[in-house]
């Protein structure tokens, strides 16, 4: 218990900046702190199901994913601060769609990435579209917006779009996950789990907190190989302020 409680846990971002947050990682070290990130997108059910799929191996290799967080939830009601953040949609959401891009398809070599602010009373960007080039070839789209006017409204789900060797995989709204070969397409439905306390709104999200604090306490026994590390996520972060600079200089930049 006392190992337990001599634990440094963190959601998102890690810090608001890099330097920062490779100093909370040595601090930590430095006196053997386990320092955990409670990043828990990645332990969302559907996103788990898509990921047991690739691993299957029955469309191949992806080479061209697309992955989209579009909506317009107004995020800015309940969290009012967000307004004056100078950094918004790719610190807030983007610490959880590129952390699972790494899950998905590994670490990163190259990013470029365009912003834009639509909400008029915002500080920060409210859009951002980053193209990474993964270290095994495949080339990622990833898109976030919170100014998306859409049919329906899907806050917080994340869809994925996955172009592969010998088919495709999709990950779409109401948790269905179709894969489509020569043999044609199968689909099934993988909602999150239901607990009496969860949001039926935000089920989805807050299931997967269980699911996150269940491998950080299995590490903290001994049982499991924890995922979310704070040195894993520091590559997480990375792409983040490297999104920022591509934006910022309009280059691709080298991660």
């Amino acid at each position: 218990m006392a190992f337990a409680m001599r634990m440094a846990k963190k959601q998102k971002p890690m810090a608001n900046d890099f330097e920062t947050a490779m100093e909370m990682v040595r601090a930590c070290g430095e006196v053997g702190v386990p320092f955990f990130v409670h990043e828990n997108w990645r332990w969302q059910r559907p996103l788990r199901e898509l990921k047991r799929t690739l691993d299957l191996g029955a469309v191949g290799k992806p080479f061209r994913p697309r992955q989209d967080f579009n909506c317009s939830f107004p995020v800015f009601e309940n969290q009012p601060f967000l307004r004056e953040q100078e950094k918004f949609i790719l610190l807030d959401v983007g610490s959880h769609l590129l952390d699972v891009v790494r899950f998905l398809f590994g670490e990163a070599e190259r990013l470029y990435c365009q912003t834009s602010r639509i909400h008029p009373d915002i500080r920060g960007e409210d859009i951002a579209t980053v193209l990474l080039r993964m270290a095994g070839g495949v080339t990622v789209d990833c898109n976030l917006s919170f100014a998306s006017r859409t049919e329906r409204e899907r806050f917080p789900e994340t869809f994925l779009f996955i172009e592969a060797e010998r088919g495709s995989v999709e990950l779409g709204p109401d948790f269905w996950i179709r894969v489509t070969t020569d043999e044609g397409t199968h689909a099934r439905r993988y909602p999150p789990p239901t607990y009496p306390w969860v949001d039926p709104n935000d089920a989805l999200v807050q299931a997967s907190i269980v699911e996150c604090h269940r491998n950080l306490v299995e590490r903290l026994r001994g049982h499991a190989v924890t995922e979310t590390t704070a040195e894993d996520n520091l590559r997480t972060l990375k792409l983040v302020f490297a999104s920022y600079e591509s934006a910022s200089s309009g280059q691709a930049v080298e991660v």
